[in-house]
């Protein structure tokens, strides 16, 4: 049954969000060589493209696009004579049977090789952008704010790294599974949090990378059940995942937490984020995506802006700076003091950060402050600080609400003063 031209590139899209990390895991596993299987992948889709108008969609895209991809590895390997050339740069413990034989999820196998020790964190976290949720090179370019050739070079190299260190593509085994699954979760978190705040493009959220991470989530949390961080992290997403659809208007206007419909947040999402969270929070010391999840679970137990528990949040960042200091938990922290005991407290808060490196290019320190100037009605630094946070912000629908303060900011400049 013949398809549509629209209904054909939708499929191919929902495949892509779906199912891309599973192809290119599986075409990786017979080549062995991630560019190839990339490339492979990457033509299973366009051959989707080109045939499933004329026969149809198939009933499984994802079996459909595997098989594709593979049968063009294996004609590729076959007529270029490299099948035994290419066979180690990919090695796959075949001795050692691993944890994964009982999941056999490709996904796994992948983000467990894009993750290993001996890539560097930035090229972990590029990598896993780039193959296991299949963005684009400036896509992921964006998330690390360099550009897109710096980029491309780096996941270059991190490939060629795979390659000649010989990284097994395969889960690791019981003695090193623990070191391991922290890197992941770091990916794992970063790509949900790239997907719950778009850094860039015409949406606030990337549910093809929330529902990615999510996915993962539990992958790792089935494999792992007794890891305290696996459920901890899985709660964390879930719990801010329940909140994805209210967080802009039909016309896809931003919402702040204060305006939203609390009655069309996903109750089931955050039931089972809650119940995640409990079991976590028996674990001590808690995990920091156990103190996050807190957080996330106070917004969610509050029956409305006003009942929300500013002192426990304050308290519970406390904590994360004790235990995980860094300058963006100083940052939310300021925040909610700011929302705990006002404004000015707010921007008391705040003052000490300007002068920190790390938040020089980061956006929400400039719009946290506008936000307590407007609501203190000091319009000139007001103006400045909204200016200031649009310079520092790309995601449209972002720029669109900053955009629509500044004009109420400097209207208020412009009124004379009692």
């Amino acid at each position: 049954m013949s398809a549509t031209e629209d209904e054909v590139v939708a499929a191919v899209a929902e495949a892509h969000r779906r199912d891309w990390a599973g192809v290119l895991g599986s075409t990786a596993q017979l080549t062995r060589d991630l560019d190839l299987a990339e490339e492979c992948a990457q033509d299973a889709y366009a051959q989707a493209l080109e045939t499933w108008g004329e026969r149809g969609v198939p009933d499984r895209p994802g079996a459909w696009l595997t098989t594709c991809a593979r049968n063009r590895a294996l004609d590729l390997m076959r007529r270029e004579s490299v099948f035994r050339r290419r066979m180690p740069l990919l090695v796959a413990d075949e001795v050692v049977p691993g944890p994964e034989d009982a999941l056999n999820d490709d996904r796994l196998r992948l983000i467990f090789t894009c993750t290993h020790p001996a890539l560097s964190p930035d090229a972990r976290v590029a990598l896993t952008l780039r193959l296991v949720c299949g963005l684009s090179t400036p896509e992921v370019a964006r998330a690390f704010l360099v550009p897109p050739a710096t980029m491309a070079a780096r996941i270059t190299r991190a490939k060629k790294k795979i390659a000649a260190a010989r990284i097994p593509y395969r889960v690791p085994g019981p003695d090193q599974l623990e070191e391991r699954v922290g890197a992941v979760l770091e990916v794992v978190h970063l790509i949900f949090t790239t997907g719950h705040t778009a850094p860039l493009g015409a949406h606030l959220v990337r549910r093809d990378l929330t529902d990615s991470a999510i996915r993962l989530a539990r992958v790792l949390h089935l494999f792992m059940p007794a890891n305290a961080e696996t459920g901890a992290l899985l709660a964390l997403l879930l719990l801010n995942a329940a909140r994805q659809e209210t967080r802009t208007t039909g016309s896809g206007r931003l919402l702040l937490l204060s305006e939203q419909d609390r009655s069309r947040w996903d109750r089931q999402l955050i039931g089972e984020g809650q119940a995640l969270l409990t079991e976590a929070l028996r674990r001590r010391p808690p995990s920091r995506y156990a103190l996050q999840a807190a957080i996330a679970a106070l917004h969610a137990e509050a029956p409305s802006w006003a009942d929300t528990d500013w002192a426990e949040i304050v308290d519970i960042y406390d904590v994360m700076l004790r235990l995980w200091p860094s300058p963006v938990v100083e940052l939310n922290r300021a925040v909610a003091v700011g929302l705990r005991d006002g404004p000015q407290a707010g921007l008391d808060a705040l003052a000490p950060l300007l002068a920190d490196p790390v938040l020089a290019t980061y956006g929400y320190l400039s719009a946290a402050r506008a936000e307590f100037l407007r609501r203190l009605e000091n319009w000139p630094q007001a103006v400045t600080a909204y200016e200031e946070a649009l310079t520092l912000t790309d995601n449209e629908v972002e720029r669109a609400f900053l955009t629509e303060r500044l004009i109420e900011v400097r209207e208020g400049a412009l009124r004379p003063s009692c």
